[in-house]
């Protein structure tokens, strides 16, 4: 889909009364989607090149280490026999035998810049939501914004953009930190999140906000006589 084209949906999405602007909220968290072994290496079946995504994913995650925002990787893996805990969705995406428990298919890619405190969030389904215990974490830290990126934009990205909207949190996708196999299938996503279920920001726009959210902390913070 042409970049005109793109731009012309949106215009009659927003003049119809979609893609409003959601914002950060007060409380954001940092999610990154499936970076692991089984789909950033090109040799597996769910693999793709990843490295421009690395990239911009490491920049979000050094700023929201620096910002003492939470930060959660996640990764599908499946210890069932036979399978069993993927449920019908292996009948229709047979590479996900490969998304073994205790595999490196289903470690985190060693290029990203994890820390050893962040949560790494394990699920059996697209939607880091659906059958996890993420929503409660990010609840009980007081979280009201969801940043994402990571892949795929039209598979695990775009379930949990529309997990997170119907959780009730501000969704955030960080367009130049998501990724998918197919171009067209990432860009028509992009569309779709953004005229129902959250922001469509850059890299850029996610830092300034954190820089911007840290000088606010700073300022109100109780000033220590010396």
């Amino acid at each position: 889909m042409s970049v005109v084209r793109q731009a012309h949906e949106l215009e009659d999405y927003r003049a119809r009364g979609f893609a409003n602007k959601m914002g950060f909220g007060k409380k954001p968290a940092l999610v990154v989607i499936d970076l692991t072994n089984g789909f950033t290496d090109p040799r597996l079946p769910l693999g793709a090149p990843a490295e421009e995504t690395i990239s911009q994913v490491n920049i979000l995650v050094d700023a929201a280490h620096e910002a003492d925002v939470p930060v959660f990787f996640s990764t599908i893996s499946y210890d069932g026999p036979g399978m069993s805990d993927a449920g019908v969705w292996l009948l229709k995406m047979q590479g996900l035998a490969t998304l073994r428990a205790k595999t490196a298919a289903v470690e985190i890619d060693q290029r990203l810049h994890r820390a050893n405190y962040d949560t790494v969030l394990e699920k059996r389904y697209a939607s880091c939501f659906f059958g996890t215990e993420f929503a409660s974490r990010l609840w009980s830290q007081g979280v009201d914004t969801l940043i994402i990126a990571g892949c795929t934009t039209s598979g695990c990205v775009r379930a949990t953009a529309v997990d997170a909207c119907q959780s009730g949190l501000r969704t955030i996708v960080v367009r130049d930190a998501v990724s998918d196999r197919s171009k067209s299938a990432h860009n028509q996503s992009l569309i779709d999140i953004e005229a129902k279920y959250g922001d469509i920001v850059t890299v850029r726009d996610v830092i300034a906000h954190l820089c911007e959210r840290q000088g606010s902390q700073r300022a109100t913070e109780p000033q220590v006589a010396k």
